[in-house]
C-alpha cells in the first residue's frame, strides 16, 4: 500500500487563508494530526511494525513472569529439613527458569530492535528525502526569505524526532501500559482488590501530574528550540559572510551578537531545568507514597498469614518493575511531545505551498532545432505595489543574440529569472520554440537553458565536480574538453592537484575570472540550445573582461542567446540591443542604429566611454 503522503509530487498544500489581503498561517496541527501524518510512512512497513509489537509484548510477558517465578523460588526454599532431593531439584529448576525468563526478555527486546530498525530508518529516510526534494521544488522567493541555519536545524530535529517518537511510543508507552494491565490483573486475582486499587490510584495520580506539568512546561521547551535556531542562524550567517566580517573588523560585534542569542537560550534553558526539577520531585513523591502503601499492605498480609514471604517479594518486585519505567514517564512524555513538535515543524516545511508548479498533465518542452524565445506583453512584479516589468515584448530569433542594457533596477535580471521560471508572469507569456513555458514541465525548460551568472557560486568540491555539474555523469575527457573551450584547462593543469583541486566554500579559493571560466565550462558542457549571460563580466576588471569575451562569444555560437549587460562594450556585436528603463523597453536596434538614434543608448555609451 502506498500512501499519498509518501510521494513528494502527490501532496498539495492548502493555500494560505487571506484576511484583509494578509496571509494568515493555518491553525496549529494537533498531536494526533502529526501522528496521522507520520502513519503512512510507517504503514509501508506494516508487517515489521506488527512483528515488532509482538516481540515487545512477548518481552513484557517474560518481564512479568520474573516476579511470579521469584515468588515461587522464595516459597520453595521454605522446605522441611532433611528433604535433600527437593532442596537440590526444586531451586535449581526454578533458578534455570528464572534465568531463561530474564534471557527471553532481553532476546525479544533485541529481536524487536532488529526487526523494526528497517522500518524506522526507512521512514526517516523517506521523510528526509521528501523534504529535501520539496525544498528544491519551492520558489526562489522562499529561498530568498528563509534562514538557512534555522531551517537546517528544524530538518535535523525533525529527522531525529522520527526515531525518538517511534522508539518512545512503540517501545515504551504501549509495552508499559500492557505490563500495567497484566500486573493489575495478577494483583486483583491473586490477592485482594486493595493492591490493584492502590497501584491504579498511584498510576493515575502519577500520569495526571506528569501530563499536566509537562504540558505546562512545553512552552519553555519551544522557546528553547526557537532561541537555539536563532543562535544557529546567526552563527551560520556570520561564518558564510566571513570576509565581510573581516573587511569591517566586526569580529567582536559578531561574537557579542552570537553571545546575546546564547544568553537568551541559557535563560530559557534554566527555566526549563527548574520546571523539570519540580516535575521529577513530584513524580518521586507519588511513587514513594504508592510503594510504601503497597508494601505496608503486603507486610500486613504476611503477618496475618494471608500471604507468604514469596508473595511479599513478588509484590515488591512488581512495584520496582512498574515504577522504574514510570520513573522515566516524564522524560518519555516530554520527548514524545518534543518529537511531535519537531516533526510538525518538518511537516509544516514539507507542506509549504509550491508557488511555481507544473500544470496537471504538463509535457516536456519539445526542441528539434535552434529555438526562438519570445516575451509577449509580459507584466511582472515581486510585490503587488511595485511593478518590475511593464508590457515587455521582444523576440530572440533562433541562433541569434539579443542584449538587454539599462540602469540598475530596470528589470534586466528579472528577465532571466522569468525565463528560468523561478517566478511566473502575472500578464502576457514567455515562449520557447513557440511553447508557453507555463504549459510545459519546469525541468525541461531549465534543461534547455544554460546560464553564466554575474556571481558564480561554486560547490565546496573539486574543480572537476563543479564543471561536471553541468552534465552529471560526464566523463573526465568531456570535462577537460569543456575546460579547454573555456580556456581554463592550462590554469587547472598548473595546480598541484589539477582537476582534483578543491575550490573552497562558494568557490572563494578561485579568483573572479577563474570562477567565471568554470561557469562558462559548465555551461559549455551542458550544451543547451538557449544561453543566458547575466552580467557575466561585470565583476571583472577590463583585462579579464576582454579575455573572457572570446569564451562567451564561443559559448553563444549557434545558440539562442540573451545577454544582460551593464557595460555596453560587451554587447556591440549583438543582433539586437534592447534598452530598458523602469521596466519598459524604451529603445531597440543594433549598436550602430542606437548610436544614430542619439537618445538614451548614446548617452549611456558616451558616459561609459568617457569614464573608461
Amino acid at each position: 500500500m502506498r500512501s499519498r503522503a509518501s510521494s513528494p509530487d502527490s501532496f498539495h498544500a492548502l493555500p494560505p487563508v487571506l484576511v484583509n489581503g494578509v496571509a494568515v498561517p493555518p491553525p496549529p496541527r494537533s498531536d494526533w494530526g502529526t501522528l496521522k501524518r507520520l502513519f503512512p510512512y510507517l504503514w509501508d512497513y506494516k508487517w515489521r511494525v506488527l512483528a515488532a509489537l509482538m516481540f515487545v509484548l512477548a518481552a513484557k510477558l517474560g518481564n512479568v513472569g520474573v516476579p511470579v517465578l521469584l515468588k515461587t523460588l522464595v516459597d520453595a526454599m521454605s522446605l522441611k529439613p532433611g528433604n535433600v532431593q527437593a532442596v537440590l531439584v526444586v531451586p535449581v529448576a526454578l533458578l534455570l527458569g528464572y534465568g531463561l525468563l530474564r534471557l527471553s526478555t532481553s532476546l525479544f527486546s533485541e529481536l524487536r530492535e532488529l526487526v523494526f530498525a528497517k522500518a524506522t530508518e526507512g521512514a526517516s529516510r523517506k521523510i528526509s528525502l521528501e523534504v529535501f526534494r520539496h525544498l528544491h521544488a519551492l520558489s526562489l522567493r522562499f529561498h530568498l526569505e528563509r534562514q538557512t541555519g534555522g531551517m537546517t536545524r528544524d530538518i535535523e530535529r525533525g529527522t531525529r524526532g522520527v526515531h525518538s517518537l517511534i522508539s518512545y511510543s512503540l517501545y515504551s508507552i504501549i509495552p508499559t501500559l500492557f505490563e500495567v494491565g497484566l500486573v493489575l490483573g495478577i494483583l486483583a486475582v491473586k490477592f485482594d482488590a486493595w493492591f490493584a486499587w492502590i497501584t491504579l490510584t498511584a498510576l493515575v495520580l502519577y500520569i495526571t501530574f506528569t501530563v499536566t506539568v509537562t504540558e505546562w512546561r512545553t512552552k519553555f521547551r519551544k522557546e528553547m528550540n526557537a532561541l537555539d535556531s536563532t543562535a544557529h542562524s546567526h552563527a551560520i550567517d556570520s561564518l558564510l559572510n566571513y570576509e565581510t566580517v573581516k573587511y569591517f573588523n566586526n569580529e567582536a560585534f559578531e561574537a557579542n551578537r552570537y553571545d546575546g542569542s546564547l544568553q537568551k537560550y541559557r535563560r530559557a534553558a534554566i527555566r526549563s531545568q527548574r520546571t523539570l526539577s519540580m516535575l521529577n520531585t513530584g513524580q518521586q513523591l507519588i511513587i514513594a507514597v504508592g510503594l510504601v502503601a503497597m508494601l505496608w499492605r503486603a507486610t500486613q498480609g504476611v503477618v496475618d498469614g494471608r500471604m507468604t514471604l514469596g508473595d511479599l517479594v513478588m509484590v515488591n518486585a512488581f512495584m520496582i518493575q512498574l515504577y522504574i519505567p514510570l520513573g522515566f514517564l516524564g522524560v518519555i512524555y516530554r520527548e514524545i511531545k518534543q518529537s511531535l513538535t519537531d516533526l510538525d515543524k518538518m511537516f509544516t516545511l514539507l507542506e509549504k505551498e509550491r508557488e511555481i508548479a507544473d500544470e496537471p498533465g504538463a509535457q516536456p518542452l519539445q526542441i528539434r532545432e535552434e529555438p526562438a524565445v519570445r516575451f509577449e506583453n509580459v507584466n511582472f512584479s515581486y510585490e503587488p505595489a511595485r511593478p518590475i516589468l511593464k508590457d515587455v515584448s521582444f523576440e530572440i530569433p533562433p541562433g541569434k543574440t539579443v542584449a538587454v542594457v539599462g540602469s540598475s533596477g530596470a528589470g534586466k535580471s528579472t528577465l532571466a529569472r522569468l525565463l528560468f521560471r523561478f517566478y511566473d508572469v502575472q500578464g502576457g507569456r514567455i515562449t520557447i520554440a513557440g511553447q508557453d513555458i507555463k504549459k510545459v514541465t519546469q525541468a525541461s525548460v531549465r534543461q534547455a537553458i544554460g546560464i553564466v551568472p554575474q556571481d558564480t557560486v561554486l560547490f565546496n568540491d573539486t574543480v572537476e565536480y563543479n564543471i561536471a555539474y553541468g552534465k552529471p555523469g560526464a566523463s573526465h575527457a568531456e570535462v577537460e574538453a569543456a575546460a579547454r573551450a573555456a580556456r581554463i584547462h592550462d590554469f587547472i593543469a598548473s595546480t598541484p592537484l589539477g582537476y582534483s583541486t578543491m575550490v573552497g566554500e562558494r568557490g572563494l579559493k578561485l579568483s573572479g575570472g577563474e570562477k567565471q571560466r568554470v561557469a562558462i565550462a559548465r555551461t559549455l558542457l551542458k550544451n543547451p540550445p538557449v544561453v543566458i549571460f547575466d552580467e557575466a563580466t561585470s565583476a571583472l576588471d577590463s583585462a579579464n573582461e576582454r579575455a573572457i569575451q572570446a569564451e562567451l562569444r564561443a559559448a553563444a555560437q549557434n545558440k539562442t542567446t540573451l545577454v544582460i549587460a551593464h557595460r555596453l562594450s560587451t554587447v556591440v556585436d549583438a543582433h539586437e540591443i534592447l534598452v530598458m528603463e523602469e521596466g519598459r523597453i524604451v529603445e531597440r536596434g543594433t549598436h550602430a542604429e542606437l548610436l544614430a538614434l542619439g537618445q538614451r543608448y548614446l548617452k549611456m555609451w558616451t558616459l561609459q566611454q568617457s569614464s573608461e
